[in-house]
């Protein structure tokens, strides 16, 4: 056991958060042990369970700063592009979820229907959804309720693929994010009087596509 720092309380947690996630990241969820974060973080069990009475609970806090992180590193600025915005966000999300593998899984699949746990994921959707809503250029509020429910569909969409991404790497991780953003483009482009990506995807030889207004769906 390392030796025993003496540190604020919030410091310690802090800790302690840095410890279980290299250790969730590391480990399937069964194989992490609170004895075995303890001894890596130098501090007694009795002192672990004050901050965390549970794995659970230590895994959930794990992934609420997980989540809270993602969302701080992705940006959505109207000066970029849509695709260059999509292609940021798409690539700070599969950087996370390729380092903390056993976590993602853990979160979809072992912790799947966990009150907590989905909460915490569909907090991150909603507030993603909501600033992706900020950025494109919606006419009316009947454009944004249609293109709020296209952005839930896809985020969910996003989620689900990159999840079974992780268990079975059958394409590069270029063609997954590039297979997300086609996804979302092809589903908001009648919704948008204009092309929000003309220039997507690009020819086979490395040219762009033409640019080209769109009538807006009706009804």
């Amino acid at each position: 056991m390392p030796p025993r720092q003496r540190l604020t309380p919030a410091d310690r947690r802090t800790q302690l958060l840095a410890v279980g996630a290299r250790l969730f990241a590391a480990h399937p969820y069964a194989d992490v042990l609170m004895e075995e974060v303890a001894e890596q973080a130098g501090v007694s069990r009795a002192l672990l369970y004050r901050h965390f009475p549970s794995k659970h609970a230590l895994f959930a806090a794990i992934y609420r700063q997980a989540a809270d992180q993602l969302l701080a590193e992705t940006r959505f600025d109207p000066a970029d592009s849509l695709v260059e915005q999509l292609i940021q966000g798409m690539d700070v999300h599969l950087d996370y979820f390729v380092a903390n593998r056993n976590a993602v899984l853990a979160a979809n699949r072992v912790l799947a229907g966990d009150p907590v746990i989905q909460t915490i994921m569909t907090n991150e959707l909603d507030a993603l959804r909501a600033r992706l809503l900020a950025v494109l250029p919606l006419a009316d509020a009947g454009a944004r309720d249609a293109v709020s429910g296209v952005l839930k569909s896809w985020l969910v969409f996003v989620q689900v693929l990159c999840v079974d991404w992780l268990s079975h790497e059958t394409c590069t991780r270029t063609q997954l994010r590039d297979i997300c953003i086609g996804a979302v483009l092809g589903a908001l482009r009648p919704l948008l009087a204009e092309d929000p990506a003309p220039d997507w995807p690009p020819q086979a030889d490395g040219t762009k596509i033409g640019t080209g207004r769109r009538s807006k769906c009706a009804g």
